[in-house]
């Protein structure tokens, strides 16, 4: 069962979000709190969605997606962009995922936005072997790029004046 996230989810996200970081690799860059996942989803200007699988036996959060609205200057409309898509190791194979992932999209279709995006580790092949199962295809002519930590502050921290 695919639903939308509410605020008594936020526990199972928060825990959910680290299980992801630890899988990734990262747990130590998990430093998301669950009063902050609350006022990103819940807060007076939401800044992200989520959407919650459900085991249809037991109810359990076995999954899910955590996205936010994009927009694309080429095609004029916004799209979806998944920042975490994460189901349980042994949730795996009942078909969470897709499911999540078909309710985003079925979001797109309806709202009229173009475009489902999101990120995958160039590790992670059975992720990869499944988003290009669905028909998903990598965009490798791009590559992302990123500020964080002391970077970011000593660029926006500073004055700068336009040239």
């Amino acid at each position: 069962m695919i639903r939308p996230a509410t605020p008594a989810d936020i526990p199972a996200i928060h825990t959910l979000i680290r299980e992801l970081a630890e899988y990734e690799k990262a747990l130590e860059e998990a430093k998301a709190t669950e009063e902050q996942l609350h006022e990103a989803l819940f807060g007076d200007h939401p800044a992200a969605h989520a959407h919650i699988a459900a085991d249809d036996t037991t109810g359990e959060t076995v999954g899910c997606a955590i996205w936010f609205l994009n927009f694309s200057t080429w095609r004029g409309v916004h799209g979806i962009y998944l920042e975490d898509l994460y189901v349980r190791p042994t949730a795996r194979g009942a078909g969470h995922g897709k499911a999540l992932l078909a309710e985003l999209a079925r979001l797109c279709v309806e709202r009229g936005y173009q475009r489902l995006e999101w990120s995958v580790l160039n590790w992670n092949t059975p992720s990869i072997a499944f988003y290009e199962s669905l028909g998903a295809r990598p965009q490798d002519e791009w590559t992302v790029y990123r500020l964080t930590d002391e970077a970011l502050t000593k660029l926006g921290g500073g004055s700068h004046s336009a040239a």
